[in-house]
């Protein structure tokens, strides 16, 4: 749909070619405290990764994983649809910490262009990490406890507020945006990487029920502008649940995306004199 909208963000983030593909085929081993997670094999980062629950509601890929991140790299980080191969790692040095780093194929599994293999060194390596502080309802759950409490399948009770910060980097070289050689091909540059904060939290909650609730979220993006189109990114919504009398399961959001262009981008654009725009901003209701 993007193709049709013309926009920089992607309108879908369930937009995909229409193709018969593997998406996801892992193992996971989780400790017998379930403090201590690995996972193995073709892995979609964003289900663990930059992700908020008050997003869900919404389709705009920012709102997804920042377009900052999830237009990095040379064909995206490992989400939807196309996914590399990898390994994640999670430990809970407590119930409200969650730590998270995973290391996966600069590039994904399907090639593109005729685009080397698997963990070619062209391809070099995509590094994240996650640290997550989480607020959960202090009332104990017995149906949560038995087994899985961490990593895929986990199926934890939902938060009341989120606080996370990564960063990520690739470890291949990228034609730098603004720099030429003097026969006029672009520059290498070495590595790519950046940086996010994710906020999410709950603006109102009916004492009688908390399935009630109003939250907001904020989330906060910067990538390498010498390589990455998007310099900066800001995204920022309210959701609400079950507002209306005897309508428990209906939602209604307002949030808006803004991916700010690189500076090296931009230069690149005025030298070429094409038409272009500081900034985009997507409003989603």
């Amino acid at each position: 749909p993007s193709k049709f909208a013309g926009d920089a963000q992607g309108v879908s983030n369930i937009a995909a070619p229409p193709a018969l593909r593997l998406y996801e085929a892992w193992l996971q081993y989780n400790s017998s405290g379930n403090r201590f997670s690995i996972l193995a094999g073709r892995y979609d980062l964003n289900t663990e990764f930059y992700q908020l629950r008050s997003t869900a509601l919404f389709l705009n890929s920012s709102f997804g994983i920042g377009p900052e991140f999830g237009q990095s790299g040379v064909a995206g980080p490992s989400v939807y649809p196309d996914t590399s191969l990898g390994v994640r790692f999670a430990y809970k040095p407590s119930p409200d910490v969650l730590l998270r780093t995973a290391v996966l194929d600069g590039v994904p599994v399907d090639p593109q262009n005729g685009s080397p293999g698997p963990f070619d060194r062209r391809n070099g390596l995509l590094l994240i990490a996650e640290a997550a502080l989480l607020t959960r309802p202090a009332a104990s759950d017995e149906r949560f406890a038995p087994r899985y409490r961490i990593g895929r399948g986990s199926n934890p009770p939902p938060y009341e507020g989120k606080v996370a910060i990564g960063v990520w980097y690739y470890t291949a070289s990228f034609d730098d945006l603004g720099v030429t050689n003097p026969t006029g091909s672009p520059s290498q540059h070495h590595g790519e990487g950046g940086a996010y904060l994710l906020l999410d939290r709950a603006l109102y909650q009916a004492a009688d029920d908390p399935k009630r609730r109003v939250t907001w979220f904020v989330q906060l993006g910067v990538a390498d502008p010498l390589v990455d189109r998007f310099g900066t990114y800001v995204g920022a919504g309210l959701a609400g649940f079950g507002m209306l009398p005897g309508r428990p399961v209906d939602e209604l959001g307002i949030a808006a995306a803004m991916a700010r262009n690189g500076a090296q981008y931009v230069a690149g654009q005025q030298r070429a004199v094409l038409p272009m725009n500081a900034a985009e901003t997507a409003i989603e209701l």
